[in-house]
């Protein structure tokens, strides 16, 4: 049995539309780190299709005014169109600000389906939207080459480079870790149980961790025990791999007043209609005590840490409600 660990997303797009001031970010940052409560603090990414202060900068700013939480992109949606050798230099000095073992990197393919302009992103970095799944994989690898070789060779279908001299080197041994953030849907070309599969396989063969999103605690329980099985199959050992869900919350007794300005913050976050049921499962909303048997549902579930993004105007206000009324609630609780 392990204890249940929290994250704190900070909602970096949100300074485009007025919720916060990038100082108000790095205030929160830092008092969230000094609260002992959580053990990450997470940003999200995007360059063009879902713009927001970009994430490397960010968590770089981060890691000036933090000195314990792992400062982690999830998911980095932008991966695929960054290529590796520039981003293993940013990376990597993000990786001497922080520390050893505080720098995570979650990578995805991002795409359609969560709202953004992706034709204009692809277009403007020449990456066709079939390409992202095979760049993430590749880069992750690239990645991986670039942190551990003294002289980097990788030779593959969209990235080579031959005797490349990578510095400065991380000061995480033997690298920073990358995880995959994965959610799968069916596709036009593949359904449900195909994609599950296929992103299973990814975690399994190139991720140090896994995160999700939008699932019920019951699904979550599903593809935990399926990426346990496929990790134990390869001799990976399950116990050790780390997951991470991405959660929504908004605490207030008015049940309906709590859905009704999480939907307009994710709308606005997203410029696309939340319906109710997408937004019954990725927000705890709610009196305190709904909210807390919510997360207890995933804890149950095998979730072993848990990040919250704050679906509210009052950013400030709900912050306290949550460290005070919320995490306190988890102070025993263990995960199977």
């Amino acid at each position: 049995m392990t204890p249940l660990k929290f994250g704190l997303t900070l909602p970096n797009r949100g300074v485009l539309f007025g919720v916060e001031t990038m100082a108000d970010l790095l205030d929160m940052g830092q008092e969230a780190d000094e609260s002992g409560l959580f053990q990450s603090l997470w940003v999200g990414d995007s360059i063009l299709a879902k713009r927001r202060p970009e994430s490397v900068s960010l968590l770089s700013a981060l890691a000036a005014r933090t000195k314990k939480v792992r400062l982690a992109v999830g998911c980095m949606a932008s991966f695929p169109v960054r290529h590796p050798v520039l981003l293993a230099a940013q990376w990597a000095t993000l990786d001497q600000i922080a520390g050893p073992g505080r720098a995570l990197l979650a990578a995805c393919i991002g795409g359609e389906g969560g709202g953004g302009d992706w034709q204009m992103e692809n277009d403007a970095f020449g990456v066709p939207q079939g390409e992202r799944i095979g760049r993430m994989v590749e880069g992750i690898k690239a990645l991986k080459a670039l942190w551990t070789q003294e002289r980097a060779t990788f030779e593959g279908k969209y990235y080579s480079f031959k005797d490349i001299i990578s510095e400065p080197r991380p000061v995480t041994k033997p690298r920073p870790a990358i995880w995959i953030a994965a959610n799968p849907r069916p596709s036009r070309n593949a359904d449900m149980a195909t994609n599950v599969k296929r992103a299973t396989e990814r975690i399994t063969r190139h991720a140090d961790g896994w995160m999700t999103t939008w699932l019920t605690p019951a699904d979550f329980r599903d593809r935990w025990e399926l990426l346990r099985g496929s990790l134990r199959e390869v001799g990976r050992d399950a116990d050790a791999f780390d997951n991470t869900l991405y959660y929504n919350v908004n605490v207030n007794e008015d049940r309906e007043a709590a859905a009704a300005e999480s939907k307009k913050f994710l709308d606005a976050y997203y410029s696309f209609d939340i319906s109710r049921p997408r937004l019954d499962i990725w927000v705890a909303y709610g009196p305190p005590e709904e909210v807390i048997g919510k997360v207890r549902e995933f804890a149950d579930a095998g979730a072993k840490e848990i990040t919250f993004r704050i679906t509210s105007f009052e950013q400030r206000r709900q912050y306290q409600r949550l460290v005070k009324e919320i995490l306190p609630a988890f102070e025993r609780v263990a995960v199977a």
